[in-house]
């Protein structure tokens, strides 16, 4: 049947026809509903009107995907000619991965397509063959510029599991079995830093902000540990920023553990005892109102300390460590095994002959 003369070029009546029979004569399953020519969308908004049907997933069902399915008069396209003009070839439909050692896989972030129509048809797809393979669990990496994928990714089962300036990580637990993904991190890691000098002097500062702001209650150095910081690098950067010290770590002599803290998450707090170095004082102006060295015997004796049990412990604690009548936690860097680099186990040296 000739479709096109050669006599003239097909009139815009001759191209509905044409694709009127490629409706009629293609199996179901390889049909891709696009967008009519005559109703050009902005550039902008074409992502709202791609469906692809396919024998896995009724065309009804693609609205949970959050793309409405086009009325069956509109212009198609054969789904293969999609994938060649989209992908390169239709070994590129399912997304790259690295499978982890739990039978699951990582989305390789490079893989995503930006564009909504091409992201929602690949992942029901590799969701398709990654339930075949009988993976378990899926991580999902969204960079910040691919935002536009979230509610499409949410629509087709994925949950949300935690979110950074440049990215969110979402999941998506394929198996009949309870879930057994990671959950988000749980805890933040504070520190405290005991500085005491030759002169029995501790190294105390007030708060500019926060809890203790304007109650004049002088208090050791305290923060948060930064991510990939260890502890004993967290407190001695903590006490430089806060006062201009420097100092070298010698032991964690406890630690502290609290609950419903920041955002719903627990707290680690550990205290750590320094040995100064240096003994001029630059305090930090955004955060620390003063800083001065202060006699022990003053410092302790402040109600802040003498009313509250865990405060008053911790400082009987320390003034121990200092008095050479308990040992704590110092820290070796060694293996683990696991990994190539280099890690910190803390544990009570002195006993040990610090070996």
């Amino acid at each position: 049947m000739m479709l096109v003369s050669g006599a003239r070029p097909p009139s815009r009546l001759d191209l509905s026809r044409i694709a009127l029979f490629a409706i009629v004569s293609s199996p179901p399953a390889n049909r891709v509903l696009l967008p009519r020519t005559r109703h050009t969308a902005p550039k902008e908004s074409t992502h709202r009107t791609l469906c692809v049907t396919s024998s896995a997933m009724p065309l009804a069902e693609h609205s949970s995907l959050g793309v409405a399915p086009l009325p069956i008069e509109d212009e198609v396209s054969t789904q293969d000619d999609v994938l060649k003009s989209n992908q390169g070839s239709s070994d590129s439909i399912v997304f790259r991965v690295h499978e982890d050692r739990y039978n699951g896989v990582i989305v390789d972030p490079d893989s995503l397509p930006a564009d909504v129509p091409t992201f929602v048809y690949r992942l029901e797809r590799s969701l398709a063959s990654w339930r075949e393979k009988q993976k378990r669990g899926v991580w999902l990496k969204l960079p910040i510029e691919k935002s536009i994928l979230v509610p499409h990714a949410i629509e087709a089962g994925f949950r949300y599991h935690h979110a950074e300036p440049t990215y969110l990580m979402l999941t998506h637990w394929l198996a009949d079995s309870p879930c057994t993904l990671p959950a988000n991190a749980s805890h933040q890691v504070g520190i405290g830093a005991f500085v005491v000098n030759d002169r029995d002097e501790v190294l105390a500062v007030q708060e500019k902000n926060g809890p203790l702001k304007g109650t004049g209650i002088w208090k050791m150095p305290t923060g948060l540990i930064n991510q990939a910081e260890d502890i004993f690098a967290g407190a001695i950067r903590e006490v430089k920023e806060e006062t201009g010290i420097d100092t070298e770590f010698v032991e964690v002599v406890g630690f502290r553990q609290g609950h419903h803290v920041a955002f719903e998450k627990s707290d680690l707090f550990f205290v750590c005892v320094l040995r100064p170095l240096s003994s001029e004082i630059t305090k930090q102006d955004s955060e620390i109102e003063d800083a001065k060295w202060m006699s022990l015997s003053e410092f302790g004796a402040q109600d802040f300390f003498q009313s509250r049990s865990m405060l008053k412990k911790i400082l009987e604690v320390c003034i121990a460590s200092k008095e050479k009548q308990y040992s704590g936690f110092g820290s070796r860097a060694m293996s683990t095994g696991f990994q190539r680099k280099l890690s910190h186990f803390y544990f009570n040296t002195a006993q040990m002959g610090k070996l």
